[in-house]
């Protein structure tokens, strides 16, 4: 049997979550436009705007406030890449990085409504963002330096952590799961106790479970050694392409899976699993046996 890394999963968090209130306005009036994004009782403010727009937020008076950015791209893999800076006149910085990085194609940029972020302040938020997105190693960091911690007041640093969560709640909330791993940024129906498995010919021994934007096959599921001839070229490419970036690695034992990894869909990740053309809402299921269709469909 695989150590799988869901161990913690097993233990529900007794605390209770309540709803929060998101105000989203678009600037321009479309969707693919700039927008701001407000959270209730929060004295913050939140910025998405692509990279062809930043032209048009030069005269915006709150931009020229301190704040912190994070600039956004991805690379010729798809994988998510994220610079993360501050500056005490955020729209003059977010000038010099049009000219200055070329990967980036929208930024996620948050300045205080009552102008009460300083130096100090937006200093320690681009390093504990910078540490974050280190750990949870989703995207990958543009930054060529590590960012230095400003040293500020016991007070402060508690205001600025209850800041960093709004700041992680909004930048996923807009499209961003920089700074929370595919799990914990997963609602709670499938999060924790409802865990999926998968076992096939060939050593396929897997783990996972559904997610947001398809299904997660956590860490140490195990693949089938090889794939049968029927199997299609376009799941023999993504397995391929997962072995060659090291997400799946070859061990003693066999292929294991080296991170927690998001596919697409159950069938999908079934697929890769087995080796071979799978259907994931029947191949995926409880350890009572309910396939991830009965689960899904049932009340």
């Amino acid at each position: 049997m695989p150590i799988l890394s869901w161990r913690a999963l097993k233990k529900p968090n007794k605390m209770k979550k309540f709803g929060k209130t998101i105000k989203l306005f678009l600037i321009d009036g479309e969707p693919n436009g700039r927008m701001t994004c407000e959270l209730s009782n929060w004295t913050g403010k939140a910025y998405k705007i692509p990279r062809i727009m930043i032209k048009e937020s030069y005269s915006r008076e709150d931009l020229k406030s301190p704040g912190i950015y994070l600039l956004f791209g991805e690379n010729e893999d798809g994988k998510g890449l994220v610079y993360i800076g501050e500056a005490e006149t955020i729209i003059e910085r977010l000038k010099q990085q049009v000219a200055q990085k070329e990967f980036w194609s929208e930024v996620i940029l948050f300045i205080s409504k009552d102008e009460n972020l300083n130096k100090a302040h937006i200093k320690y938020l681009e390093s504990r963002l910078y540490e974050i997105t280190k750990r949870v190693n989703y995207y990958e960091l543009e930054n060529n330096t590590i960012p230095s911690k400003s040293s500020i007041s016991e007070s402060e640093i508690a205001e600025m952590e209850e800041f960093i969560e709004n700041i992680k709640l909004l930048t996923n909330a807009l499209g961003h799961r920089v700074f929370e791993s595919l799990v914990s940024a997963e609602p709670t129906k499938t999060n924790k106790t409802n865990l999926f498995f998968v076992k096939g010919a060939r050593g396929a021994n897997g783990v996972g479970i559904p997610s947001s934007k398809g299904f997660i096959v956590f860490k140490n599921s195990e693949v089938a050694k090889n794939t049968v001839e029927s199997m299609q070229k376009s799941l023999i490419n993504i397995r391929e392409k997962l072995i060659e970036n090291g997400t799946i690695i070859r061990t003693e034992k066999g292929l294991i899976f080296t991170k927690d990894y998001e596919f697409s869909s159950p069938s999908t990740a079934s697929a890769i699993l087995m080796g071979r053309n799978a259907n994931g809402l029947k191949e995926w299921k409880l350890k009572n046996g309910k396939t991830l269709k009965e689960f899904e469909t049932s009340d």
